[in-house]
């Protein structure tokens, strides 16, 4: 029972068998550990600190959901630590204050609103992506990372910013964010070191913050004197009161806004990177994905009406954030004694939850789940398995659940659609990068690639 004294102490993975492999791969030793456990609680030893691995989906449940109150995410474990110091209080926080940023800024992604922005989206990506036709025509290879951040930028800020942050302002608060989520690795690979020591890559976390408030702070003290009318992100704020009446703090304003930038930039261009070398290495999959838009879009360009008719490109998008999804790690703090899966939790203790992990078991995902299958996801397969509804959350699970799910689900649709309406390509490295330690779900090297102009008979 939660609070109770009961349940038996957890299984514990030796500081000998665990640290080595989480140093080597991070990711690959947390899937290891999980199919270790068959999905029973342990307590993994690194050190100083030792924290819980939650994988069976229904003890997820349990953390993320039904017992949220007793695992809030505690500003005491690395990765939220760095976060609050990039977003500081907001839709990022616990309590009050994450409620009254939810209460902002959610009526910005109903699904209602997001549809009807679909045609504008897909106007801002079709002109991003005619940038690509010089580099196509002359063959020169193009970082794929890179080209999704301006193409997922050309969308967001006229959406979400109405235009009020530039793209190449936004491409720089994107760098900043790139460099941010990688100088955080130090940390989340030693948890248990204090703040107050210094690490590699704090210095350049501390001046990518400061380069994102150089940039945002004069836009932000803009709209706030010329707030507008309009629905974006930056007129929603400005207009908002606190229940008392008052103008929020040019500190809340600036928190919710730099999470805002991030929740809707972040994971469409990170999972989308990892796109192109899946498809590279899985020829039959990517045949199928080419020849519905081909049926379906045509020469394009593409429109809302397409996307209902893209069934396929769904559940390959759908896999793809299975095995990548862009929020690997979830930690919590147990903020009372609980029992989770009969293992006895005490208070104060760390709580790691990992969607990559989970997503990628063989107890939940039978023998093939490191393999890349979108027919898992197919509408007639829908529960057919019996598969537990938690064991898939690439966007969390629970009250703080991701607000821009369903913006992915429309803005990857029109990105991936409008590139394979217009080119085919080749990888300049065809192997499936491995992954690096960070914030989000990154290859450990560039995703670099020649693009063909797709050329269409004329008796079509």
């Amino acid at each position: 029972m939660p609070g109770s004294r009961q349940g038996d102490r957890a299984k514990t993975v030796s500081l000998r068998r665990a640290l080595p492999a989480v140093v080597r791969n991070a990711h690959n030793a947390l899937v290891e550990l999980g199919n270790w456990s068959g999905g029973e609680v342990v307590r993994v030893s690194l050190g100083v600190s030792r924290p819980y691995l939650v994988t069976n989906p229904e003890h997820v449940q349990q953390v993320l959901h039904e017992r949220a109150a007793i695992y809030p995410r505690g500003d005491d474990t690395a990765l939220w630590r760095s976060v609050r110091r990039l977003v500081g209080d907001g839709i990022l926080a616990e309590g009050e204050t994450w409620a009254a940023s939810r209460r902002t800024l959610a009526p910005l992604f109903r699904p209602a609103r997001m549809s009807g922005m679909v045609e504008t989206m897909a106007d801002a990506i079709a002109g991003a992506v005619d940038e690509l036709d010089a580099a196509a025509a002359a063959g020169t290879p193009i970082d794929i990372g890179h080209e999704l951040s301006r193409i997922v930028c050309s969308a967001i800020m006229r959406v979400f910013f109405a235009d009020r942050i530039t793209v190449q302002d936004a491409l720089r608060i994107m760098a900043a964010q790139e460099t941010i989520v990688t100088a955080m690795a130090p940390r989340l690979l030693a948890p248990f070191a204090p703040w107050w020591l210094p690490m590699p890559g704090d210095r350049r976390f501390a001046d990518a913050v400061q380069a994102i408030d150089d940039i945002l702070l004069p836009v932000l003290r803009d709209a706030v004197r010329n707030p507008g009318d309009g629905d974006d992100v930056l007129s929603t704020l400005a207009r908002a009161r606190t229940p008392d009446g008052r103008p929020l703090s040019e500190r809340q304003m600036r928190d919710d806004l730099v999470s805002m930038v991030a929740v809707t930039t972040e994971t469409s261009y990170v999972v989308l990177t990892w796109l192109w070398p899946v498809l590279a290495n899985h020829p039959r999959v990517a045949e199928r994905l080419f020849a519905e838009v081909e049926r379906v879009v045509g020469p394009g360009p593409v429109h809302a009406g397409h996307l209902p008719e893209l069934s396929y490109t769904k559940m390959v998008l759908e896999e793809l954030l299975r095995l990548y999804p862009a929020g690997w790690i979830v930690p919590r703090r147990a903020a009372a004694d609980d029992v989770l899966g009969g293992v006895r939790i005490d208070k104060g203790s760390t709580i790691i939850l990992s969607p990559y992990t989970t997503q990628r078991m063989t107890a939940w995902w039978g023998p093939t789940a490191e393999e890349f299958d979108p027919e898992r996801f197919a509408p007639d397969r829908s529960g057919a398995e019996g598969r537990h509804r938690y064991a898939h959350y690439p966007f969390g699970a629970g009250m703080h659940r991701c607000l821009g799910e369903h913006l992915f689900n429309l803005e990857a649709l029109l990105i991936v659609a409008t590139l394979v309406s217009r080119f085919r390509f080749t990888l300049t490295d065809s192997s499936i990068p491995a992954t690096r330690v960070a914030a989000s779900l990154r290859p450990a090297r560039r995703v670099e690639m020649i693009l063909n102009p797709l050329v269409r008979s004329t008796t079509r």
